[in-house]
């Protein structure tokens, strides 16, 4: 039999390590291929690792508690497959993971002194219960009050995400009550007040609200922001879209929205200006290989997540049709994988959708550049014609390119949003699905 040393996968960019909280096999157990071994928590996501391939658990090499870095090796499975010693991260699906809104890399807190950081307690706590713990002020007594589904009685992130809702759906206790609670009773802290002169109500931010704020001050400091604007006629891709959304529905049971269209020329572009497609380390520049776009997306919360597209470049329009639908929809049901959220060379932002004519959108770290897409309006424009100038009605909308001016200059940022712009208006018409 050959054995096969299976290495804790990747979780995302910013996860290091994770600890093993269950082991769903005992050594001599039989595992099929796919079959979770055992179970992890981070502090961003808890999760499973499934086998890799059929055969015998041989070694466990770690006890529960214990924490595990990324890439060590932590069971050997005997196997009659033909398998390597070892196997590659990317060909670890991890299942069933929940996105967290730490995906927005925010800047690490100090944490106060008033918040528990170590379990006093015999009961076990992942990291990821921890650090809702510590976010949302509960206290060591009060964690170990709450009632866990999971396994012998673990408190999971959903456990702690319904106490928190069933604390905030509590009537909300004036601040000179919170000020003088009764000893030993946990303190009812509203996520929602009213303050006291009358004149509006205080709103407790949300955890990925927080991210959310951290993301974008530490983007504004980081980078030099400037913003190049274009105007292009889109009158051709408009006329090309209207004919072929109902074709292409029926056909591929998935809606034509202008956003694939966007991403397409802005792949184009990306290939012409690979400057753009950058980020910067220190006092160097690295230019990426993939052209993996972000696409901005709200959230029912009003929160905003960006899933991208990978190796966008390389997708027909089809083909990024099915993708956008499919990670859009995924996004606003909170069910988006790690790997799908991060990674992103460039991202893009449809302002046009709220209405909004143009922006000045701020950069996703560690990206260079960020395009907001404005309204499509109709408006009356200058045409261009061998007989003559002329007046008509076209469909024009803004293009708003942000771009780090550490490495992006205003000629080269303006030389690419005139490019999309380029794509854009000498859209093929006669272009077939």
């Amino acid at each position: 039999m050959a054995e096969l040393k299976v290495e804790l996968p990747k979780m995302g960019e910013s996860v290091a390590e994770a600890t093993i909280t269950t082991w769903l096999k005992s050594v001599g157990d039989k595992i099929e291929e796919d079959e979770p071994i055992v179970e992890i928590a981070t502090d961003k996501v808890d999760s499973e690792v499934p086998s890799p391939c059929s055969g015998i658990l041989k070694e466990a090499l770690f006890s529960e508690g214990d924490i595990v870095q990324v890439g060590s090796i932590f069971a050997v499975i005997e196997t009659d497959q033909n398998v390597g010693i070892e196997i590659e991260d990317d060909k670890v699906e991890l299942s069933e993971m929940e996105v967290e809104s730490e995906i927005l890399k925010p800047l690490e807190k100090e944490v106060s002194e008033q918040i528990i950081v170590e379990n006093t307690s015999d009961r076990f706590y992942s990291p990821l219960v921890k650090s809702i713990a510590k976010k949302e002020n509960i206290n060591q007594d009060e964690l170990d009050q709450i009632t866990g589904s999971g396994a012998n009685g673990r408190v999971t992130k959903k456990d702690m995400l319904n106490y928190l809702d069933n604390k905030t759906n509590q009537t909300p206790i004036s601040p000179i009550k919170q000020e003088t609670p009764k000893p030993q009773t946990p303190t009812v802290i509203s996520t929602t007040s009213t303050v006291q002169n009358g004149e509006g109500e205080i709103i407790e931010m949300d955890r990925m609200r927080k991210m959310i704020a951290d993301h974008m001050v530490h983007s504004v400091h980081t980078a030099p922001h400037v913003t190049s604007f274009v105007e292009a006629d889109v009158t051709n891709l408009v006329l090309w879209r209207n004919k072929y959304k109902k074709e292409f529905e029926n056909r591929e049971g998935e809606k034509l929205t202008f956003t694939p269209i966007f991403i397409e020329a802005v792949a184009k572009a990306l290939r012409d200006f690979p400057m753009v497609n950058s980020s910067i380390d220190g006092d160097k520049i690295i230019v990426k290989n993939n052209i993996n776009i972000g696409m901005a997306t709200a959230l029912p919360s009003g929160n905003l997540i960006v899933p991208v597209i990978n190796h966008a470049d390389q997708l027909n329009l089809v083909g990024l049709a099915k993708k956008v639908n499919d990670l859009a929809l995924r996004a606003r049901n909170n069910q988006l994988k790690p790997d799908e959220i991060s990674g992103g060379t460039y991202t893009i932002s449809n302002v046009g959708t709220f209405g909004n004519v143009m922006g000045t959108p701020i950069i996703n770290q560690p990206q260079s550049a960020i395009l907001a897409l404005g309204a499509i309006r109709k408006k009356p424009a200058v045409i261009e014609s061998p007989s003559g100038d002329l007046i008509g009605i076209r469909h024009m909308m803004f293009l708003s390119h942000s771009y780090d001016h550490r490495n992006v200059d205003g000629a080269l940022g303006g030389q690419f949003v005139r490019k999309v712009a380029d794509y854009l208006e000498n859209f093929n018409v006669e272009r077939t699905l």
